[in-house]
C-alpha cells in the first residue's frame, strides 16, 4: 500500500504568525523541513551549522508559543540563528548568509523586527532581555523578554550580573538555557560540572514529576508542604539549585528535541504568574545531520560542503595559518623556558593554543568565556615570575579592557597579549573585526604594541615577547594564512621600537604596520613604473615608535604615508602627533594616513573589505598622486624629464 506524501509545511510558513496556524502534531514535520533547509543553505554559503541544527525544535517551539516579535527574543551570540531567520521572513535570502550585501551570520536589528537585539559576542542576552522586560513593565505594555543562552556562554560573569538583577522583571523575563555540553570548545569549569549533575539526576527528576502530579490532587496546605519538601530534596540531591538562589524559578531539564514536551512546558512558562523563569533545555549540537553529529566540534563553523557526504570544500594547500604559526612557535619556546604559560578564553583552536596545550598540557589554561578573568589571571602569573601569553581575538579583548589598563598596564606587569584576528575578518563582519586594538592599546603607558607583516615576522615577535620582561607587550596578527615566506629556523629577538627598511627610494615613503606591507610593496611597484621612487618601511611597532626612522623618512621624502589595519587613533595618529611635536609639520611635509574608515563595515570577502576601506595598492597609489597633486599625465611628463 502506497503512502501519501506529506504536504510540505515550510512553504506555508513565512513568518511566525503562519507557524501558529499549524497544529501541534504538524510541528515535528515542520522542524524536519526546517533542518533540511538550514543544511542545504549552509552547504552553499558555509557558516555556523552545528549550533543552528541543535536548536531547530527549540526555535519552532519558541515562535509557536510566544507572540514574537511583541515578545522580544534574544539569541545569545547569534550563531544559532539560521533556523530563526528562515521562519522570520528571510528564507528567500538565506543563501546569501555571510556574503557581501547578504544576510548577517548573526542577529542584526537593521535586518528584521524579529531581531530586536544585535549579537555576536557571548553572554549579553540576559541583560538585553531584562532591558526589554523592564521597559515593557514600566510602560505597562505587553511582551516578555526571552533570552536563549548556551551553557558555554553561562561561564561568563555578565550572565550572572544580569540574573542577579532580574527579579524586578517578574514573569516578563524568560531565560532558556540551551545545554548542549558544547560551545566552540568543550565547556570548562564548575558550572559545566553542575549542569551535568542536574541532567544526570534522572531518578530524582522522575520522582519530582510524580510528586507534582500528586500535589495537584491534595488540599492546598498539604500541597504547599510538599512543595517545600521538593525544594529541600533538590537541595540535597543537587547541592543547591544555583538559579533559584538567584531568584529564578527553575524548570527542567527537558528534552530540547521533543516538540510536544517543549511546547507544553513553554506554554506553562508563558502563562505562569511566577518569575523570572529559567528553562533548562538539553539539546544535541549538530542534531539531525550525521556528519555534524560525528564531528568533534559538531560542525560549529564550516566551509561550503557537500550535503550528501558532509565533505567540506578545501582550497589548494597554502602557507600555514597565523594562529598555528603562533601556537607552534610558542610551544617550541616553552620547551626550554618553563616560565611560559598560555591562556585562552574558550578559543584554543582559534588562537593556536591547542598546539601549545598538546605539548605542554599543565601550562595551558582555557578559562572559558571569561576574558576579564583571563587577563587578570595572566597578571597574577606575571607578578609571580611566570611568562604568560594571553591569546585572545582582538574583538574579544575589548571585553577585558579595564583589566588590561588597571591590572596589567598600571602595574607594568609583563603580560604578553597575542592578539588574533587583527584587522578585518571577512564573513563574520563588524562584530568580529579587530579594528580597534592598536588604538586602545597604543594609548596606554608602559604598553609595547607590535604587528607582524608576515608569518616569519610573527615567529620573531613571539620570541621577542617571550624574552621581554620590562612590562606588557602585545603582538597582533590577522585571520587566515600567511603570505608564504619561509619560517626562520632560529627566531630573532627584535629591538623594541625599531622598524626596518624593506625597499629604498627617494620621493615617496610608505610607512606600513602589519600585513598591509604586501600591498605597500605592490603600490611601490606601480609608483616606480610612473617615475616616483618609493621607500617602503615596515615599522613593526605602533608603540614605541621608531622616531629616528620616522624623522629620516619624513624629512627626506616629498610625501609620506602611513598605512595600518586599524581604526582612526592608531599608528597614523601617533605618527602625526610625533611629527607635530617634533616640528616636522611646519616644514611643509605632505603626510597622509591610511586606516580603516570611521564606520562599521559589513561582511564580505576580506580583499573586498580592504578595497572598500581604501587600504589596497590602488588606493595607496591614488592617495600618493593626490598628495602630490599630479594627474597621470603630469607624472609621466616628469618621469620622461
Amino acid at each position: 500500500m502506497s503512502v501519501e506524501p506529506k504536504t510540505p509545511l515550510l512553504d506555508q510558513v513565512r513568518y511566525p504568525a503562519d507557524l501558529r496556524k499549524l497544529s501541534p502534531e504538524q510541528l515535528p514535520q515542520l522542524a524536519d523541513e526546517l533542518r533540511q533547509e538550514v543544511i542545504s543553505a549552509v552547504g552553499v554559503t558555509g557558516g555556523h551549522l552545528g549550533s543552528g541544527l541543535g536548536v531547530v525544535e527549540l526555535t519552532v517551539a519558541i515562535h509557536y508559543v510566544f507572540n514574537t516579535p511583541e515578545d522580544r527574543l534574544v539569541w545569545d551570540v547569534g550563531h544559532q540563528c539560521y533556523p530563526h531567520k528562515v521562519i522570520t521572513g528571510r528564507r528567500d535570502r538565506i543563501r546569501t548568509l555571510r556574503m557581501g550585501g547578504g544576510l548577517s551570520g548573526f542577529t542584526k536589528r537593521a535586518e528584521s523586527e524579529y531581531d530586536p537585539f544585535g549579537a555576536a559576542h557571548s553572554s549579553t542576552s540576559i541583560s538585553a532581555a531584562l532591558g526589554f522586560a523592564i521597559a515593557n513593565k514600566l510602560n505597562d505594555k505587553p511582551g516578555k523578554g526571552i533570552a536563549v543562552i548556551g551553557d558555554g556562554a553561562m561561564s561568563a560573569g555578565m550572565a550572572y550580573e544580569a540574573m542577579n538583577n532580574a527579579t524586578d522583571a517578574g514573569n516578563r523575563l524568560v531565560v532558556i538555557l540551551n545545554d548542549n555540553d558544547m560551545s566552540i570548545a568543550p565547556p570548562v569549569g564548575g558550572l559545566s560540572a553542575y549542569l551535568s549533575r542536574i541532567v544526570s539526576s534522572r531518578e530524582f527528576l522522575g520522582f519530582r514529576d510524580f510528586a507534582k502530579k500528586v500535589a495537584k490532587r491534595l488540599p492546598r496546605p498539604l500541597a504547599e508542604g510538599l512543595k517545600k519538601t521538593d525544594e529541600f530534596a533538590r537541595g540535597m540531591a543537587m547541592g543547591g539549585t544555583l538559579f533559584e538562589e538567584l531568584g529564578f524559578y527553575y524548570v527542567g531539564p527537558i528534552d530540547g528535541h521533543n516538540l510536544d514536551q517543549l511546547v507544553r512546558v513553554l506554554e506553562n512558562v508563558r502563562d505562569a504568574e511566577e518569575g523570572p523563569i529559567l528553562v533548562h533545555v538539553v539539546t544535541q549540537k549538530g542534531k539531525g545531520y550525521a556528519p555534524a553529529e560525528a564531528a568533534a566540534d559538531k560542525y560549529h563553523g564550516v566551509q561550503k560542503f557537500d550535503v550528501i557526504t558532509g565533505a567540506q570544500q578545501k582550497g589548494p594547500p597554502g602557507p600555514p595559518a597565523y594562529q598555528n604559526v603562533f601556537g607552534e612557535t610558542l610551544a617550541t619556546l616553552a620547551n626550554s623556558d618553563p616560565r611560559i604559560v598560555a591562556i585562552t578564553a574558550a578559543m584554543p583552536s582559534g588562537t593556536g593554543v591547542d598546539k601549545f596545550a598538546k605539548a605542554h598540557p599543565t601550562r595551558s589554561f582555557d578559562v572559558g568565556i571569561a576574558e576579564q578573568h583571563a587577563v587578570t589571571f595572566a597578571a597574577g602569573l606575571a607578578a609571580q615570575g611566570m611568562r604568560p601569553f594571553c591569546a585572545i581575538y582582538s574583538t574579544f579583548l575589548q571585553r577585558a579592557y579595564d583589566q588590561v589598563v588597571h591590572d596589567v598596564a598600571i602595574q607594568n606587569l609583563p603580560v604578553r597579549f597575542a592578539i588574533d584576528r587583527a584587522g578585518l575578518v571577512g564573513a563574520d563582519g563588524c562584530t568580529h573585526a579587530g579594528s580597534f586594538d592598536i588604538t586602545y592599546l597604543a594609548t596606554l603607558p608602559n604598553m609595547v604594541v607590535m604587528a607582524a607583516a608576515d608569518e616569519a615576522e610573527l615567529v620573531h615577535m613571539t620570541y621577542t615577547a617571550a624574552e621581554y620582561d620590562d612590562g606588557p607587550i602585545a603582538l597582533r596578527y590577522p585571520r587566515g594564512n600567511g603570505v608564504g615566506v619561509p619560517l626562520p629556523e632560529v627566531p630573532q629577538k627584535l629591538e623594541i621600537g625599531k622598524g626596518r627598511i624593506v625597499r629604498e627610494g627617494k620621493k615617496v615613503a610608505i610607512l606600513s604596520l602589519g600585513t598591509r606591507l604586501a600591498e605597500a610593496l605592490r603600490a611601490a611597484d606601480v609608483l616606480e613604473a610612473r617615475g616616483l621612487s618609493t621607500t617602503v618601511a615596515d615599522l613593526r611597532f605602533a608603540k614605541p615608535l621608531d622616531e629616528e626612522l620616522i624623522r629620516r623618512l619624513l624629512t627626506s621624502h616629498e610625501v609620506a604615508m602611513t598605512i595600518e589595519e586599524g581604526a582612526v587613533g592608531g599608528l597614523g595618529a601617533h605618527v602625526l602627533t610625533y611629527a607635530s611635536d617634533a616640528g616636522l609639520i611646519d616644514a611643509g611635509l605632505k603626510l597622509r594616513t591610511l586606516r580603516l574608515p570611521d564606520r562599521f563595515q559589513d561582511q564580505d570577502k576580506p580583499e573586498l573589505q580592504y578595497k572598500e576601506a581604501g587600504l589596497d595598492a590602488d588606493a595607496i597609489v591614488d592617495q600618493v598622486l593626490k598628495a602630490l597633486r599630479w594627474n597621470e599625465g603630469a607624472v609621466e611628463e616628469e618621469a620622461r624629464a
